[in-house]
């Protein structure tokens, strides 16, 4: 590359080294951010994700610490001729910070040096263009000026990459064009990278994708050295990994790198505040927790209170009532970013935002779009959920409206005498989700079914003024839940729907499961490698239930026995 195509690239790359040497994980304070090179930790990545003979190994990653983590990643940079490379992985596990790093590798000349230019998109990103049109040169220039300067028109000479990262987040403005880019009508010679949550990987047809890969995680080693690079202090890494160690299903559960910095955040308050208290168990108690700390930061740092005080001022609960209105809204427009509009609509005075920075800055992160415009946005997708199934929560205690029903031009209050009415709520939530094309209101259900125990509302007294719903209710709840898992769902739905009913503390999970599997609903042979991870995360995390594991009431294959081998180690007996 000579001339102004060299300068352009030098300027690229300068570019984007400023945008992704730090990494916001959300703990990161004005000035002293987290440098990516710093806390990036390799994540466990498999090459397929379809189930095939040849990752009968790598599916027990569960137990990767007994093991080598030698085909820890398999990467992307493969001989054979690949255009179009998707990676799969469900929220929070690390597809966008791995994207990131990537990019950051080319920019500063560690990594592939064959490529003239890497362009990075967002889906959330490209959807703050609205309906605007745009061609991809258009679009390049738009994003990445220095092109526009350089006068480069065309990139037909050089070899370059997109990025697309989140596919499931899709808007409508760039439909038509990624998909010629993916059918090779544009650009042919380009590069593609898309990643994806499971669930909506089936929008490019297989026939376009040369390679699929699936993002699991950390491994055991990797989340050790996830929480040592993120406590530079010896002596409180260890504790908190040892904390963690200590309940198998948190344990588990920190395969997602997300879950890791909030468990991290909490467990830092926790061993403060409690010493050995009873640690978070499952996920809608674990961003409780979370919720909790981010309120008694701002009271104690920003209100000038103590340690000891009600985390939660009226001023915080309205702040609350307002954060949670807009993510709820925005979720179902499938929206991730959101224009000071959108803000001021549900009552969020931006001005007021800096004084709310303990609990505003973790929980949302005010980015600079195009035209220096503001734009804000839920420091994770996973935040935005648990806020909007708290508002939708909170909506149906206090006033016995379902937020999630189109409501007419008058609100249709239910009456909420009737014994019936709860269940139906949980009901109408679970039926929405399971239409969802996109799986984007999974996690919203399962933290919405979490919010319904008892033991999670008491953990946010001060917030909650009312709390809601019983165990009958709840029984009626896990009970239509098995009656869809015995229907013709997608696995991934399936998934989900085990999910939920472990944030429903049901005991039956373990029985349910095998049942599913004995059923015929679901052939072992098509599971994928996450999948299997999934079924066999449910059958670790119940500590209980693994006195006896029942070898019989699962496919014979000898694919199935390799899969269910950290299963059989952890119970006591195997028959």
């Amino acid at each position: 590359m000579f001339g102004s195509a060299a300068v352009c690239q030098h300027e690229v790359q300068s570019g984007l080294k400023e945008k992704f040497q730090c990494l916001f994980e959300g703990m990161a304070k004005a000035g002293n951010p987290t440098l990516l090179n710093e806390i990036y930790t390799e994540l466990f990545i498999t090459e397929g994700g379809r189930g095939e003979l040849n990752e009968e190994h790598e599916v027990r990653q569960i137990e990767a610490a007994s093991r080598k983590a030698d085909r820890a990643e398999t990467s992307i940079r493969q001989e054979e001729p690949i255009r179009t490379v998707m990676t799969k992985g469900v929220a929070g596990i690390g597809k966008t910070v791995l994207t990131q790093k990537f990019t950051l590798d080319w920019a500063e000349g560690k990594a592939q040096q064959n490529l003239h230019f890497t362009f990075p998109f967002t889906f959330r990103e490209l959807n703050v263009l609205k309906e605007e049109k745009f061609s991809l040169v258009e679009l390049v220039h738009h994003f990445f000026p220095e092109t526009k300067q350089a006068g480069i028109c065309s990139f037909e000479d050089f070899q370059v990459l997109f990025i697309f990262d989140g596919l499931d987040e899709k808007s409508t403005s760039v439909a038509d064009l990624l998909t010629n880019l993916i059918r090779g009508n544009l650009l042919p010679s380009a590069l593609l990278w898309i990643t994806t949550r499971p669930a909506a990987a089936n929008q490019i047809p297989p026939g376009y994708v040369d390679m699929v890969t699936e993002v699991r995680g950390f491994n055991d080693p990797q989340k050790e050295e996830y929480f040592r690079k993120r406590f530079r202090d010896e002596e409180k890494a260890s504790r908190i990994i040892s904390h963690i160690q200590r309940s198998r299903s948190l344990h588990i559960m920190c395969h997602i790198p997300v879950f890791c910095w909030i468990t991290a955040t909490v467990l830092e308050d926790l061993l403060k505040s409690r010493g050995r208290g009873e640690l978070p168990k499952s996920l809608t108690e674990m961003y409780i927790h979370f919720l909790v700390v981010q309120a008694k930061v701002k009271k104690v740092k920003y209100d000038g209170g103590a340690e000891t005080d009600p985390h939660w001022s009226p001023e915080s609960r309205k702040m609350m009532e307002s954060l949670g209105k807009l993510a709820f809204e925005q979720l179902e427009k499938g929206n991730l970013i959101f224009h000071e509009s959108d803000l001021t609509e549900c009552g969020i005075d931006i001005r007021a935002a800096s004084v709310y920075s303990g609990v505003f800055t973790q929980i949302f992160r005010e980015e600079r779009g195009l035209y220096q415009d503001k734009v804000f946005c839920f420091i994770h997708l996973s935040v935005q959920e648990f806020l909007a199934a708290l508002h939708v929560h909170r909506t149906f205690i206090t006033s016995g409206l379902n937020p999630m029903k189109e409501q007419k031009k008058k609100s249709l209050k239910i009456p909420k005498l009737k014994q019936s009415t709860p269940v139906k709520f949980y009901k109408s939530a679970v039926k929405k989700a399971l239409k969802s094309p996109n799986g984007h209101l999974d996690l919203f259900l399962r933290f919405l079914l979490g919010l319904s125990l008892q033991t999670n509302q008491s953990l946010l007294r001060g917030l909650l003024t009312q709390t809601g719903s019983s165990s009958q209710t709840n029984k009626k709840t896990v009970q239509f839940i098995k009656e869809k898992i015995s229907e013709d769902l997608s696995t991934e739905k399936s998934i989900n729907l085990f999910h939920c009913l472990k944030e429903l503390n049901d005991g039956s999970l373990v029985e349910q499961i095998q049942q599913f599997l004995r059923s015929g609903c679901l052939s072992t042979e098509k599971l994928s490698p996450a999948q299997w991870s999934a079924l066999v995360f449910f059958l670790l995390a119940s500590e209980e239930d693994l006195e006896v594991f029942d070898l019989q009431k699962y496919s014979g294959s000898e694919e199935a026995l390799l899969r269910l081998l950290p299963v059989i180690k952890a119970s006591n007996k195997a028959r």
